[in-house]
């Protein structure tokens, strides 16, 4: 069993910054990518940024260079360092992991309970 637990959320003003964290435990042989999604009110899901066992990141074009990925792999936590935050970026943010259980198995994908941010004045 892996679970995956989200923090860092909260209320924050137009032009402010949030650290979101996310923590994997459990049953892990190893982890490939490891990411964030978010889903808005009234909106489908999202993908915000991604990061590879190897560092590569990816973001989507509404946050690029405003949020930065980054991920510490002896403790299996991603993070996600959010800047010049816009009213439009309010949503509840899920953390994603593609998690490896045994050395013979495939990745499988593992999501957090989501954690909201809200950029309000």
């Amino acid at each position: 069993q892996v679970q995956l637990v989200e923090s860092g959320g909260g209320l924050v003003q137009p032009g402010g910054s949030l650290r979101l964290s996310c923590a994997a435990s459990g049953s892990i042989f190893s982890i490939n990518t490891m990411g964030w999604y978010r889903q808005a009110p009234g909106k489908e899901r999202e993908l915000v940024a991604g990061i590879s066992s190897g560092g590569s990141t990816n973001y989507a074009d509404s946050v690029k260079g405003r949020f930065t990925i980054s991920r510490d792999n002896a403790k299996n936590t991603v993070y996600l360092e959010m800047n010049s935050l816009k009213p439009e970026d309010t949503a509840v943010y899920y953390c994603y992991a593609d998690v490896v259980v045994r050395s013979w198995a495939r990745g499988m994908d593992y999501w957090g309970k989501g954690t909201l941010v809200t950029v309000s004045s």
